[in-house]
């Protein structure tokens, strides 16, 4: 059997109605129900929810922790040092209605937040010296940012989670001022390295050239002691030859005296005959031995 005609339009319109009337709110969301602008009821659990028909709309809010990554800013420390800080903020809306009323939308909060966290920024940062900002101390500083930013997201159903640095960096003016200081520094440090060096070689080169003259200067002693001792017993066994035996000593020293004066080289030696020197060459011009 089939349905009534009328009954087809009826059921489409109540399809319609319910489902302009039920709406789903995620884990992840907050909702506010509106019926014509105006905020009628807040939906924080999540779940199948109803609103009135075509009259009554719903705005969904994250009430997750939202991350706000705010543009880098530059800062004039106290003492008129200028850095580039690029922070970062972490918020959670805690009151939807307030949320609504003040901003409206999560794009118009998050440009509001990144006023109020530069300006914060610049106020705190900008009564401490560069070297206090670059220390451990920056934590203290990021407390008292969090606690004043905090203050004013109140207004707007916020709440300021953390606040931190992500990086604090020298303008590019400065960093490459700063990179050619620390650049001549090292190259000082490197001349006066290498000046040591040289110091250092020349010490070690004079002491080895000192030592290497005085073992020369032993060991030509040393050579001349045992040379003048040698000379000596020489001396001494020639003396005691001579003492043994004159005339062989007298021989011996004449051959001596010939070989150095007659054998090979070129010189003249013009002598006469009755000469001492040829006192041991007979009248037939053999030597004659003793």
């Amino acid at each position: 059997m089939k349905p009534p005609k009328f009954l087809i339009p009826v059921i489409i319109v109540l399809g319609v109605v319910l489902f302009q009337s039920a709406f789903i709110v995620q884990e992840i969301n907050q909702a506010i129900v509106l019926q014509f602008g105006n905020p009628k009821r807040i939906i924080t659990d999540a779940g199948l929810k109803f609103k009135l028909p075509f009259i009554q709309n719903v705005v969904y809010l994250d009430k997750r922790v939202l991350n706000l990554d705010n543009p880098p800013e530059e800062v004039i420390a106290a003492d008129q040092k200028r850095l580039i800080v690029d922070a970062f903020a972490r918020f959670q809306i805690i009151d939807p209605l307030k949320f609504y009323i003040t901003v409206g939308n999560e794009m118009v909060a998050r440009s509001r937040l990144s006023t109020i966290i530069n300006s914060r920024i610049r106020g705190v940062l900008g009564t401490q010296e560069l070297a206090t900002l670059l220390s451990k101390d920056r934590a203290k500083q990021m407390s008292i940012i969090q606690n004043d930013v905090n203050e004013e997201a109140k207004s707007f159903g916020i709440k300021i989670v953390d606040v931190r640095i992500k990086r604090a960096d020298l303008p590019q003016a400065n960093s490459d001022a700063i990179f050619k200081r620390m650049q001549t520094e090292r190259q000082r440090e490197a001349k006066e390295f290498r000046a040591e060096g040289a110091e250092i070689a020349a010490k070690i080169t004079s002491t080895a050239d000192k030592d290497v003259t005085v073992l020369l200067a032993n060991a030509n002693k040393q050579s001349q002691i045992l040379k003048g001792e040698g000379d000596g017993q020489r001396n001494k066994i020639f003396a005691n030859a001579f003492g043994k035996d004159p005339e062989f000593f007298s021989f011996y020293r004449a051959m001596q005296a010939y070989e150095t004066a007659l054998i090979g080289g070129e010189t003249s030696l013009v002598l006469s005959p009755d000469s001492e020197f040829f006192k041991f060459f007979g009248k037939t011009g053999n030597i004659k031995t003793p």
